[in-house]
């Protein structure tokens, strides 16, 4: 005979249930799935053996935390010792919904589990009636426990995620790009919008952000005269091709156009002019994100390319995992698989390709430089992730062992070993250490001075405000007695040697004096002691 029991975590407690006819119910598992949705047959199967209610909201969290992770928590623990028969007839087994948790129970209490099956069957159903099933819980209560419970566990969960500064580095390299793509559509909506107005500025003109920004200018060709050389010269940052722009807009072939579309358009422009702004802002945010995140990595790859393989990978920490055969071809994933189901040649290099040394390393040389940068790649981004001090120095020293590589390919010229060059990165980060250190004391010693000053005034200003300044004051004058006193002993010394000559001779005819009126006195009590031993 088996005694089965069903362990089922509710936001509000643990409850176990005891389940009747264990044998039968297995049997017939279409019936059990149609009973589970009536109370009164499910009451007939199933019935509460204990309910252990949690004290407070944290501890629900914390509990549910526990199961999440696969770890039985005391809580826990101590229901189960309490409440699951071991000793007996029948055969203990404790079924349980998650098999990880089954795996740590297991270990702990030396039990037989379940998971799956009837075990799954009676959990819905025990999920479907609970608040029918423990006395005194009601369906609104129940709810509204799960509900604060799911809040404060997600809001746990996102706080604490290991990988929320990854997740800004992801999030802004996608609007990088996506920017990108935006402003190329936009600027070429305003050349071919202008271009019936203007369509001689295209040919002199060829960047976009800069086309922009002369047709927010312009505006109509024909109100173009000497005097808007100047502020043509601002944008185009070139005399002649301002002095182009001038003659082209005087004998240009365009179309001529109303005040309410040059409106439009210059509204336009303007939106892609801010645009472009922001994406510079953006570029910027980004590097200051790598530089604190992952410095090592945007030194030797760029900060551009750097975020692109944290964004494929998912996450720092995820790209830290990868061999450098997979951070290789990160982001040529479609080419691979169509190489490998047509049996042609695998692809050499992803996203990696986009840094300069590949495009600088000559085409037979390509393959060979891509998956030594892969490599570099790799040490850089464990370092950055499981190193505590942030530094660039091991960026730095790889992308000089990359510059070296590409001069051997090129010149023939041996490099440096790997060891070297790590040894040498760690004798300067450890030198970084020590002067942080240092510069740590001093600041910690300014602030214990300045809170000793700071304790020091405050009872001064307890005793009152008047009384400060004439302490001050006092001081101050007997700083300034013993500093004339001393400048005075000075003057002397300087001035009167001879007064020195007769203090030394005052002192020296003193001393003899005082030694002779020693001798008397000893010899007096000589005379008395031997009168004593005659008497």
């Amino acid at each position: 005979m088996v005694l089965l029991h069903v362990l089922f975590e509710h936001a509000s407690g643990y409850a176990l249930f005891a389940v009747k006819e264990v044998e039968e119910i297995g049997m017939l598992l279409p019936q059990v799935e149609e009973s589970v949705l009536s109370i009164g047959k499910f009451n007939s199967m199933v019935s509460l053996a204990a309910f252990f209610p949690f004290k407070s909201a944290q501890a629900a969290l914390e509990n549910m935390n526990a199961i999440s992770e696969g770890l039985v928590h005391a809580d826990l623990k101590l229901f189960l010792e309490t409440n699951l028969p071991r000793s007996g007839k029948k055969k203990a087994v404790l079924g349980v919904s998650d098999a990880k948790i089954g795996a740590a129970l297991q270990e702990e209490f030396g039990i037989s589990i379940q998971t799956g099956g009837v075990v799954a069957e009676i959990g819905r159903g025990v999920r479907l009636h609970f608040h029918s099933l423990v006395k005194g819980l009601t369906a609104h209560a129940a709810s509204k426990a799960q509900l604060g419970l799911g809040h404060s566990y997600s809001r746990a969960k996102v706080k604490f995620n290991v990988n929320r500064a990854d997740n800004m580095i992801i999030q802004s390299i996608a609007l990088l790009d996506q920017l990108d793509k935006d402003i190329n559509t936009f600027s070429m909506r305003v050349r071919e919008w202008y271009g019936y107005h203007f369509p001689e500025l295209i040919k002199i003109v060829s960047e976009n952000s800069m086309y922009c920004r002369l047709a927010q200018l312009i505006g109509n060709r024909k109100e173009l005269t000497e005097e808007s050389l100047e502020s043509l010269e601002e944008v185009v940052m070139d005399n002649a091709k301002a002095q182009a722009i001038l003659d082209a807009s005087r004998s240009s072939m365009g179309m001529d156009i109303s005040p309410i579309d040059l409106i439009n358009i210059e509204r336009f422009s303007n939106r892609v002019v801010s645009l472009a702004a922001y994406r510079l802002e953006l570029q910027e945010y980004l590097r200051s994100k790598m530089s604190q995140v992952a410095p090592n990595l945007a030194a030797l790859i760029g900060e551009v390319v750097g975020a692109r393989l944290i964004s494929h990978a998912g996450s720092l920490t995820n790209l830290a995992k990868y061999p450098a055969s997979t951070v290789q071809i990160l982001g040529a994933e479609k080419a691979l698989f169509r190489a490998l189901k047509t049996r042609g040649n695998t692809p050499k290099y992803g996203l990696i390709f986009h840094s300069t040394f590949i495009g600088r390393a000559a085409a037979k040389n390509k393959g060979r430089i891509s998956r030594y940068l892969a490599n570099k790649c790799t040490i850089a981004s464990r370092i950055d992730c499981f190193s505590e001090i942030p530094t660039s120095v091991f960026g730095d020293k790889l992308r000089e062992q990359v510059e070296e590589r590409l001069s051997f390919y090129e010149t023939g010229e041996v490099p440096r070993k790997n060891v070297e060059v790590m040894k040498e990165a760690v004798k300067e980060v450890s030198s970084m250490v020590d002067n942080e250190k240092i510069v740590k004391k001093k600041k910690r010693k300014q602030v214990a001075e300045e809170t000793e000053v700071q304790a020091e005034e405050i009872p001064a200003a307890e005793n009152g405000a008047g009384e400060t300044p004439s302490k001050k004051k006092k001081k101050r004058k007997a700083e300034e007695a013993e500093d004339a006193v001393v400048t005075d002993n000075r003057d002397e010394e300087t001035d009167t040697p001879a007064k020195k000559k007769k203090k030394k001779t005052e002192s020296v005819d003193t001393e003899p004096a005082e030694e002779t009126a020693e001798i008397a006195v000893s010899e007096k009590k000589k005379k008395k002691k031997k009168k004593e031993n005659a008497d």
